[in-house]
């Protein structure tokens, strides 16, 4: 099952883009192994043209357009449910084992998420109540990725 973060904005260079190419890196070493050869991130930029329900909107369209066919989809809202780490893998590890093909998460910009994208979105699902910069939410997903795959294969990193 392929694994893909979807996210408005581009890194260029910050050093949350090092942290996570690094999560990533270390998710696709575990991954290949138990199931989930491939592990991305894609990132767009939105019109800066755009604001308001305009902009939420096309960042939707971004993000619904990089979806993997028959895949499942989460977006990453702060009205989520609030998912452990284990929960996560062990719903990556059953999305897994019943054949979805790919699971794609969605980071959308500064203003949110569009409501239609929230209603397409098979799980909603929050780091907690704080406010998170989107850049280091691409950092804490990959390292929840990486410890989903490190949970999957019985590896101790997660210390559970």
């Amino acid at each position: 099952m392929r694994l893909l973060i979807a996210a408005i904005g581009k890194m260029r260079g910050r050093p949350e883009a090092t942290l996570v190419e690094d999560y990533l890196d270390r998710a696709r070493g575990f991954g290949r192994r138990i199931g989930f050869p491939d592990v991305a991130l894609q990132e767009f930029e939105a019109p800066r043209a755009l604001s308001g329900p305009s902009l939420k909107k096309r960042e939707a369209e971004l993000l619904l357009a990089a979806a993997p066919e028959g895949g499942r989809s989460f977006v990453l809202d702060e009205r989520g449910e609030n998912i452990s780490s284990e929960n996560l893998a062990a719903l990556l590890g059953r999305l897994r084992d019943d054949g979805a093909p790919a699971a794609a998460f969605f980071i959308g910009g500064a203003d949110g998420h569009d409501e239609a994208l929230r209603e397409k979105a098979d799980h909603l699902i929050s780091f907690g109540k704080a406010t998170w910069p989107h850049m280091l939410v691409r950092a804490m997903l990959a390292e929840q990725l990486y410890r989903s795959m490190t949970i999957l294969s019985g590896h101790p990193y997660h210390r559970s």
